[in-house]
């Protein structure tokens, strides 16, 4: 598959009060994995790949611009990729079969092994973190650490809840249907959000969830950040995934709400490097 680059640039305060432009290169592409084309942005040079798992419907230019940016590139790899059917991963259009978050699991981790990495660790946000933390529990010989936020450990009646009330995304503001219009259109993203929606209904006949509970990933190095005031994810569910994951870590943000990666991108991503650098 053909690949491109491009680079954007950081202003960096530095310690005399002054700001210096710092420069980043992304390679961008398509690789073929298990059947489908997989977009993918690629930045960075440091010896730790990280993965980002993008949330429902969300690629890597929806939901990480501020980590594809200004994680550390000495220190770090950075990875986003695009789920099939998400973003630029189209063709195929999204559908959501039984198994979906299975199927995102092991395109992703064979995305990593066709881009020629070994081990790497995981963040995955909202839906990313659910498929992060399948990904993981299959793959824990390819995994160093897992960073996990906005994810559900299961469908409770709550959430279902949750999830009819923003069913009709007509009753979405402009500025929240903005980016997902601007890539997808806007006849098609009604359509996919509202298979999205009956497709992870269905979880809510498996209160087994995710298999979090799973003897494989009780041993991973995991960090659960929670935004307190976060409307799609009651606090049960990063309280379940701690007490189900030993050896994790909680760290409660009392003003973050579901994006917080994205309002609080520079404490999250302190948060972030410091717990992979451990």
């Amino acid at each position: 598959m053909s690949i491109q680059s491009y680079r954007f640039f950081s202003r960096i305060r530095n310690k005399n009060t002054n700001y210096k432009i710092a420069y980043s290169a992304v390679t961008c592409g398509k690789k073929h994995v298990n059947g489908v084309d997989l977009y993918y942005e690629q930045t960075g040079k440091g010896k730790h790949a990280l993965l980002l798992f993008p949330g429902a419907l969300g690629s890597t230019r929806t939901d990480f611009g501020p980590q594809i940016k200004l994680l550390n590139k000495e220190r770090f790899t950075v990875v986003g990729w695009d789920p099939r059917g998400y973003g630029q991963s189209r063709p195929p259009d999204r559908d959501f079969p039984a198994d979906f978050f299975h199927r995102d699991a092991k395109d992703a981790v064979d995305l990593m092994k066709t881009l020629g990495f070994s081990k790497f660790s995981l963040l995955g946000w909202s839906d990313g973190g659910i498929t992060a933390l399948i990904a993981a529990a299959a793959n824990p010989n390819v995994i160093h650490r897992l960073v996990v936020w906005g994810a559900n450990a299961f469908v409770s009646k709550q959430d279902l809840e949750l999830y009819n009330a923003v069913r009709d995304i007509s009753k979405w503001s402009a500025r929240m249907r903005q980016p997902m219009e601007q890539v997808y259109g806007a006849e098609v993203f009604a359509k996919t959000w509202e298979d999205w929606v009956v497709g992870i209904s269905e979880f809510g006949k498996k209160p087994e969830g995710w298999e979090t509970n799973s003897t494989i990933i009780l041993y991973l190095p995991t960090l659960i950040i929670h935004g307190e005031k976060d409307p799609m994810v009651p606090g049960f569910h990063p309280q379940y995934l701690h007490e189900h994951i030993k050896g994790s870590r909680l760290h409660l943000m009392p003003e973050g709400k579901h994006n917080l990666h994205l309002r609080y991108a520079a404490e999250f991503n302190k948060l972030v490097e410091d717990f992979l650098e451990e």
